[in-house]
């Protein structure tokens, strides 16, 4: 629209009804958020852009399409975007990205998001998880001081899943086998005294020394107290590998202790299980190949770490612009 036609019209704009005020405003806000998400795009990726295919940081312009600027590798000549090579390529209606990540940040049903942001819930449930893949990554490099584990059990899921291995069971159903038994997804999560938390899905079945050295210990600090329950997982565990470690007898009564490092307990983090729970509950069934989304989701979420759908898209754009 030229100038003289866009003063006209903005210039009538007082005389619009309240529906014909708010039909205007929600054709307006597409829009906006494009060029938001468009913007907020190019701020980060123009502080690390490099070839997606060779990692080289050598480019030049090479026009625009679909609303983004294209470059081109000096190295290999091959073309790209901002979002090549990442989950978030060629994801569409990019318009609606924020106002999608809002419903994320506020822990919305798959259908209720896709009702209120206007897509399909296939399309909704997929971008969940585009958004979720690389953000989950968003942790802590390393927990200090006094370092609470413990472990937590969930009944596998194959909640979508075309062919089961097994027989279907109706939702919310039981294990089969009493205890802990392969039908159990094993979760394991340690939590520092300052909040920090690293989590895994480390597999079915009873957690293992094994377990540990895989997830837990490129995540602790050599001088970390580490303190769990009796499993005897943790003591061979901080044994193996020269950690401190403490214990309490939670089967005996004993949830506190005193000593000189500070008080012994895993209270902050069976409190972080019990707020995963709850939480986890509003989705109705989660299939155990997402659980990890899931658990970054939390993450996330807790201690209103991400309050806003811009900051979370930051999150994700940039640690996927670190993940090249």
């Amino acid at each position: 629209m030229r100038a003289p036609h866009f003063k006209k019209w903005f210039a009538r704009l007082p005389a619009l009804n309240l529906p014909q005020r708010l039909h205007t405003l929600a054709a307006l806000q597409p829009a906006a958020g494009l060029a938001q998400v468009t913007a907020l795009i190019g701020q980060l990726g123009a502080a690390q852009r490099r070839c997606p295919a060779c990692a080289c940081e050598r480019y030049h312009r090479h026009g625009q399409a679909n609303g983004l600027p294209r470059y081109r590798c000096r190295a290999c000549r091959r073309t790209y975007n901002d979002l090549s090579g990442t989950p978030l390529a060629r994801l569409r209606q990019r318009e609606k990205w924020l106002k999608y990540l809002g419903t994320v940040v506020a822990s919305t049903s798959v259908r209720t998001a896709a009702s209120q942001v206007g897509v399909h819930r296939n399309t909704a449930f997929r971008w969940r998880h585009r958004f979720l893949e690389r953000a989950k990554h968003d942790r802590p490099q390393l927990l200090n001081g006094i370092a609470e584990a413990d472990e937590m059990y969930l009944l596998e899921s194959q909640k979508g899943a075309k062919k089961l291995n097994r027989p279907a069971r109706t939702r919310g159903g039981r294990a089969g086998k009493r205890g802990i038994s392969c039908e159990l997804d094993c979760i394991l999560v340690a939590r520092d005294r300052g909040g920090q938390t690293i989590d895994a899905v480390v597999g079915r079945g009873a957690l293992t020394a094994a377990h540990l050295a895989r997830h837990l210990l490129p995540r602790l600090d050599r001088q970390v107290l580490l303190v769990s329950d009796g499993h005897a997982a943790y003591r061979a565990f901080a044994r193996q590998h020269g950690i401190a470690h403490q214990a309490v007898d939670l089967r005996a009564g004993v949830r506190l202790r005193r000593s000189t490092a500070g008080a012994i307990h895993v209270q902050n983090v069976n409190a972080y299980h019990s707020r995963f729970r709850q939480w986890l509950s509003r989705f109705r069934g989660v299939a155990s190949r997402y659980l990890s989304n899931y658990l970054g989701w939390r993450w996330a979420l807790d201690g209103n770490r991400i309050a806003s759908a811009e900051q979370l898209l930051r999150i994700a754009i940039g640690l996927i612009h670190s993940q090249r």
